[in-house]
């Protein structure tokens, strides 16, 4: 069989009846991914932990992406869609949440698919120590020109193996967002309030709620095990859309707006300044020259203003972030200039050793 094509299945294959309430709710927002869309929903069906239910929230697609999920609904009594006018990826995950019925909720996007044992590895752990969370490493995967996976490391060896609160253990809140690596408790999300922006589009989203979830979560697991493969080559993800320049300014004004909500988040303020760069950076990366342009006044303006109010904490970045930081504040337009256009890691190494030395390089290459 094709994974990448709809199946037919038999009736009521892999039967979960609608009286049985569901353990698991992935949701899978849905915007003109047809060419993607039944590998993703594909490896759902081939999961070995059964007992869960599939959300498709269909963002007003205009090709045939709510066809094939209606093939998944016709098969298997598992799959439900909601129907909406585009709306963006924050209104799909909320109206997700409030729509589901599982204990945990998860999310695959459908450009994206799960391993087959995903679903039971995050679920046995998350019953075994009753966890807000439970997160786990995945791959950057490409289709073409040959298909290959690279695994990004967002949960390291000292996050795993016990449970841990993320105030008191703030590492986790600078990995990698990568909101669909993982499960969360459903009355955990309701019970804090958690939503994502409603802002346009995909644009995001993910690292403001990440934020948020991180904040309020106090038993959280952590696995090695890569469990998903996220797409690279789908020409029309959002980081491959220069019209969200600013978007992630965005999130850090939503963060900025749930700290200032309790005085007690307060304490908050320097790992939202330490992610606030670690997003900067990663967006200045992925833009062409005449959009870095664009971006590098924000991006000062706002790193500038963290630090006059005192978020800046040292002792959260490496030493080699600590340099480049100081760098592109003191001098942006040289920064500007000598920043790499393709950041390779040689590209990057040769630009710390030139504004730092070898010391500099020799901390950024330990990275």
């Amino acid at each position: 069989m094709d994974e990448n094509q709809a199946v037919s299945l038999p009736e009521n294959s892999g039967f979960i009846g609608s009286h049985r309430q569901p353990q698991i709710s992935i949701l899978v927002p849905i915007y003109n991914v047809a060419k993607y869309l039944p590998q993703a929903l594909n490896s759902l069906l081939a999961q070995t932990f059964k007992n869960f239910e599939v959300i498709c929230i269909n963002d007003g697609s205009r090709d045939q992406s709510r066809a094939i999920v209606q093939q998944y609904i016709d098969s298997d009594p598992r799959f439900k869609v909601i129907d909406q006018k585009n709306s963006g990826y924050g209104v799909s995950i909320n109206k997700g949440i409030q729509a589901a019925r599982g204990k945990y909720v998860g999310i695959l996007e459908p450009d994206d698919f799960f391993e087959p044992d995903a679903l039971e590895k995050l679920f046995k752990l998350a019953e075994a120590h009753n966890a807000d969370v439970v997160k786990a490493n995945y791959w950057f995967y490409w289709s073409e020109p040959k298909e290959r996976n690279e695994i990004v490391h967002a949960v390291t060896p000292a996050m795993t193996g016990h449970v841990f609160k993320p105030m008191e253990e703030p590492e986790i809140f600078f990995s990698n967002p990568s909101l669909w690596s993982a499960i969360y408790k459903r009355s955990f999300i309701l019970g804090n309030g958690l939503t994502l922006n409603e802002t346009p589009g995909a644009s995001f989203q993910d690292l403001g709620f990440t934020f948020k979830i991180w904040s309020c979560a106090t038993r959280v697991c952590c696995i090695e095990d890569p469990i998903l493969h996220y797409r690279q080559d789908n020409e029309s993800s959002s980081v491959n859309n220069p019209k969200k320049v600013f978007c992630v300014c965005d999130e850090f004004d939503s963060i900025e707006d749930f700290i200032a909500a309790n005085p007690a988040r307060a304490v908050l303020r320097p790992y939202a300044y330490r992610m606030r760069y670690d997003s900067y950076m990663w967006n200045f990366e992925r833009l062409t020259l005449e959009l870095r342009c664009q971006f590098m006044d924000t991006m000062v303006g706002d790193l500038s203003r963290g630090m006059q109010h005192g978020d800046y904490v040292p002792s959260l970045f490496a030493s080699y972030q600590q340099e480049n930081l100081r760098f592109l504040l003191e001098n942006p337009a040289r920064f500007l200039e000598i920043y790499p256009e393709h950041p390779t890691r040689s590209a990057k190494a040769r630009y710390y050793l030139k504004i730092g030395g070898p010391k500099v390089l020799a901390a950024a290459l330990r990275k």
